[in-house]
């Protein structure tokens, strides 16, 4: 009986990673090629046979102690992700055991005596439930709050045909808060709060030339105090600088989706663009970039890709004739976590990296 119900669990698991997998994916006119079988999660040459959790720690770094790959720190939970969404129920002073119990190695509190009840532990209501204040993020998110919801990435006729201030009150060039403003083009049955945002970087692909979008710049945010043809605004906060010619777009809400780290089922190849932030003058771990791939391509929040560096062009020694010149095998050194996505482009955070991170660097499926 026990041996049946066990096998229940594992058809059942195996059945809702399937199709939670499958819904991340995007249908294109041609399918896609499929990623290679990932195997087993190796774990690190002496992994801990117990960890105690203390503030500050991160699901990630805590499998960082026992995994050589982290980001595969749900595969070690025995997680999935469709039927646990958001998986951060894990405290200070919780005891974390490497159990070897099982077919496979399997993380657990101390004092389970069954990995199972870590899924009880983990139950499906963290679906509707925000992470407790004392829970443990499963990444470091200090860095990713400044891009949660701004900037946006715009198409160049979305932005045109967003409302637009047109003037400010007592014909000042410059508004602050409390500033009143004008606006033509706000919808009446529309939202009355509105983010302010100026055109910024254009990102373009850098193989096919291809326009990506806009980078929409916050510059603050207006309420909307009278509708009309001709609108009536209040600067409620101001970051930069706003005048007339700004344009106005829907607030974003934060994501709601886990960072659940996953690869993705299907080979993406694409390249950093660029530094989300323009005053970082060197990549490192803990910083933003774009990258030049995004909903359109397969990738969705939680996507994990592998960083390279490209070969290098060389000739082998003993040669003399340039064409027989040789490319040497891209250098694999680091992993970034892809955490907003929009239709061309993504936002992803880089994690792990044995060298800085340079503009058309390759990103690939793991």
């Amino acid at each position: 009986m026990g041996k049946t119900i066990i096998s229940m669990v594992v058809a059942l698991t195996l059945t809702l990673t399937t199709q939670a997998f499958a819904q991340d994916q995007v249908t294109p006119d041609s399918a896609p090629m499929q990623a290679a079988p990932q195997e087993p999660p190796a774990l690190t040459d002496s992994p801990p046979a117990r960890h105690v959790v203390v503030k500050g720690d991160t699901l990630w770094g805590i499998s960082a102690r026992f995994l050589r790959d982290p980001w595969r720190w749900p595969d070690i939970w025995g997680i999935n992700r469709d039927q646990i969404k958001n998986p951060h129920w894990i405290y200070p002073g919780d005891v974390i055991i490497l159990d070897f119990s099982g077919a496979t190695p399997r993380l657990r509190f101390e004092g389970d005596g069954d990995w199972k009840l870590l899924l009880t532990r983990l139950s499906p209501r963290i679906r509707t439930q925000g992470l407790p204040p004392s829970a443990i993020p499963s990444i470091p998110a200090a860095n990713l709050n400044a891009f949660l919801t701004k900037p946006l990435i715009v198409g160049e006729y979305e932005l045109n045909a967003a409302p637009r201030i047109i003037a400010a009150q007592e014909t000042r060039v410059v508004l602050g808060p409390a500033d009143a403003a004008f606006a033509q083009g706000v919808a009446a049955t529309g939202a009355s709060r509105h983010q302010v945002v100026r055109p910024g970087r254009a990102f373009v692909d850098p193989d096919t030339k291809e326009k990506l979008g806009l980078e929409a710049v916050y510059l603050g945010e207006v309420e909307v105090k009278e509708f009309g043809a001709i609108s009536t605004l209040q600067i409620t906060r101001a970051v930069q600088e706003i005048a007339p010619g700004d344009y106005l777009v829907d607030a974003q809400p934060a994501s709601a989706d886990p960072y659940m780290p996953h690869a993705p089922q299907t080979l993406i190849t694409g390249k950093i663009i660029a530094a989300a932030n323009e005053t970082v003058s060197e990549i490192g771990p803990q910083s933003v970039v774009v990258l030049n791939r995004g909903r359109r391509d397969g990738l969705a929040i939680g996507h994990v890709l592998a960083v390279y560096r490209a070969g290098a062009w060389v000739q082998p020694a003993g040669a003399t004739d340039r064409r027989t010149r040789v490319k040497l095998p891209d250098e694999r050194y680091g992993i970034v976590f892809v955490f907003r996505v929009f239709d061309r482009v993504s936002y992803a955070l880089v994690m792990n990296t044995a060298r800085p991170v340079h503009i058309l660097d390759i990103v690939r499926t793991p």
